[in-house]
C-alpha cells in the first residue's frame, strides 16, 4: 500500500469516521492523547467559553479584540457553519487543508496506537480538540479561545489547566439527556470549566443556574464578575448609505455603548450588545491580569467581528426581499430571533423558512416565532434526527390557530429539500419583504446555497 502523506490523506474523512462519533464524556482519553503529543495545551494562555446560547459570538468578539491588540490568536469553535476548516482558526483565518492534513496525521498516529493498546479510540471531538491545540502550539499562538463542545466539566476542551478567564454564557435547557434535566444540573456541568486561579465572567443567569456557577467559583476560590446591563445603551440599527458600504461588507450596523464607551457591531441580533458586554467583561478581566489590550483595539475588534448564521443579513437591496439567516434551534434561540425581527424590522412580518431536529422543543419555538410570520415554509433537514416537514407544517397549523396575533389564513407549506423550500419562500415573498431562515446551525450552509440558487441573494 502507498505510504500515507498529507498529500493523499483526507483529514476530514478520518475525523468524521462514524466509528469515532459516539459521544463518550470523560477526560482520560484526551489527557492521554495530548500527553503523547507533548501536552501542546501547556504552551497556550486560554480563554475558555461554556454555556448554552451565545458561545459562538462571544468567542468571536473576544478573539477579534485580542487579534486587534496584536496577539496571535487561536480560536476553536463548534460546529462549523459552511466549511469544516472554520473550527480551527488562527488570527481569523481558517486552517488550510495541508496544515489540517499534516497535524491530523500526527494526531492519528497516537490515537491509533491508543486504540491498539487499550481498544478505546478517541472520539471525533477529542480528535478535533487535539488537532486544534497541537496546531495552535506549532504556529506560535499566544492565546487560544476555546469553545466548549458539550457541557463543560467532562468536555474534551476541559483538559486544559486553569484558563486565564472562564466565561459562562447564558444557560438554558439543552442536551438534558447528557447534562441533567434542570437548569441547576446543567449549570453545574458548564461551570466545571472554572478552576483555581481563573477569572470568572458569567451571564446574569436564572437564580438556579447562578447558584450553581457561584458554588463552583466559591469551591475554586474565584470571584465571579457579570456584565451590568444597566450600563448598556443600545441604539437602533443603522442602515449605511451606498457611499459607506464596501463590496462584501455589511450594509447595516448596530451602535451601542457600555460603561461609557461607544462601540459598533455588525452582528444585528437584539441580544448581540449583551453578548458583546459579556465579551467586554472577559476582556476587562484579562486587562486586570496584566494583558495589554488598548481601548482602541477593543473598539476595532468588536467592529471587525463577523459570525455567520447569527441573525446574519445575507441580502439587503431596496426593492428586493431582505434575506436573513439565523441558527436559533431551541426556545431561547427562537425568542432571540423573534426579538431581533421585531427590533431590526419593526412592524414588518417575514416569510419564515425552518427545519428543526425532532428532539428540540419545536412547539415552544413555533409559539414564539409565528406571530412574526407572513408565511411559513417547513423543510426536512438532511439529518437522521430531523422532524419531517409534513409533521412540522401540521404542528405549525395547529399552533397558529391558537395564537390570536397570527393571521387565520397564514400560508403554511411543507418542502422535502432546502432547494424546494427556498423556491416556495421566493414564491410567497413580495418586494421589500423579509425572508428569514432558521432552525438548525448544521443546515446553514445548505440553506445559503439553496437561497443562492433560487436567486434570492440579490447582492451577490
Amino acid at each position: 500500500m502507498p505510504q500515507t502523506t498529507p498529500q493523499n490523506f483526507d483529514p476530514i474523512a478520518y475525523i468524521n469516521a462514524p466509528r469515532w462519533q459516539a459521544s463518550r464524556l470523560g477526560l482520560d482519553r484526551i489527557r492521554e492523547l495530548l500527553a503523547r503529543l507533548g501536552d501542546p495545551q501547556n504552551s497556550l494562555r486560554i480563554v475558555h467559553v461554556a454555556g448554552t446560547n451565545g458561545k459562538g459570538s462571544t468567542c468571536a468578539y473576544i478573539a477579534n479584540v485580542l487579534q486587534a491588540a496584536g496577539f496571535r490568536v487561536g480560536w476553536f469553535s463548534s460546529p462549523f457553519i459552511e466549511r469544516f476548516e472554520e473550527r480551527i482558526r488562527v488570527d481569523g483565518k481558517n486552517i488550510d487543508m495541508p496544515d489540517l492534513a499534516r497535524v491530523t496525521l500526527q494526531v492519528r498516529e497516537h490515537a491509533e496506537q491508543m486504540s491498539v493498546e487499550s481498544g478505546d479510540h478517541p472520539t471525533e471531538f477529542e480528535l478535533m480538540t487535539a488537532v486544534a491545540l497541537l496546531h495552535f502550539a506549532q504556529v506560535g499562538c499566544q492565546v487560544a479561545v476555546l469553545e466548549v463542545g458539550l457541557g463543560g466539566r467532562l468536555d474534551s476542551t476541559n483538559v486544559i489547566a486553569a484558563p486565564d478567564v472562564a466565561v459562562i454564557t447564558r444557560i438554558g435547557l439543552d442536551h438534558t439527556d447528557l447534562l441533567g434535566d434542570t437548569i441547576g444540573k446543567i449549570a453545574a456541568e458548564k461551570a466545571g470549566i472554572i478552576k483555581p486561579g481563573s477569572s470568572v465572567v458569567t451571564w446574569p443567569q436564572e437564580p438556579e443556574a447562578a447558584e450553581a456557577v457561584q458554588a463552583a467559583a466559591g469551591a475554586a476560590g474565584c470571584t465571579v464578575v457579570q456584565p451590568d446591563f444597566r450600563e448598556l445603551r443600545i441604539a437602533p440599527v443603522r442602515h449605511l448609505g451606498p457611499e459607506r458600504v464596501e463590496p462584501g461588507k455589511p450594509a447595516v450596523v448596530r451602535p451601542f455603548a457600555y460603561k461609557g464607551n461607544a462601540y459598533e457591531t455588525t452582528l444585528l441580533g437584539s441580544y448581540q450588545p449583551q453578548n458583546a458586554a459579556l465579551a467586554l467583561e472577559a476582556v476587562f478581566a484579562l486587562q486586570r491580569r496584566g494583558w495589554d489590550i488598548p481601548q482602541s483595539a477593543i473598539e476595532r475588534g468588536l467592529a471587525a467581528t463577523r459570525w455567520a448564521g447569527r441573525f446574519e443579513v445575507l441580502s439587503h437591496v431596496p426593492g428586493k426581499p431582505t434575506v436573513v439567516i439565523d441558527g436559533g434551534h431551541n426556545p431561547q434561540g427562537a425568542q432571540a430571533l423573534a426579538d431581533s425581527l421585531a427590533d431590526v424590522f419593526a412592524g414588518r412580518k417575514a416569510v419564515l423558512l425552518s427545519g428543526v431536529m425532532a428532539d428540540k422543543d419545536h412547539p415552544a419555538m413555533l409559539r414564539t416565532v409565528l406571530p412574526h410570520a407572513a408565511a411559513f415554509v417547513a423543510v426536512t433537514p438532511d439529518n437522521p434526527r430531523a422532524l419531517p416537514a409534513a409533521e412540522y407544517a401540521a404542528e405549525a397549523t395547529r399552533i397558529a390557530a391558537d395564537l390570536p396575533d397570527v393571521d387565520a389564513n397564514l400560508p403554511i407549506r411543507a418542502a422535502q429539500t432546502y432547494a424546494e423550500a427556498a423556491r416556495k419562500a421566493g414564491e410567497l415573498a413580495v418586494p421589500d419583504c423579509i425572508i428569514c431562515a432558521f432552525g438548525s446551525l448544521y443546515s446553514i450552509a445548505q440553506t445559503k446555497q439553496a437561497l443562492r440558487e433560487a436567486g434570492l441573494l440579490a447582492d451577490e
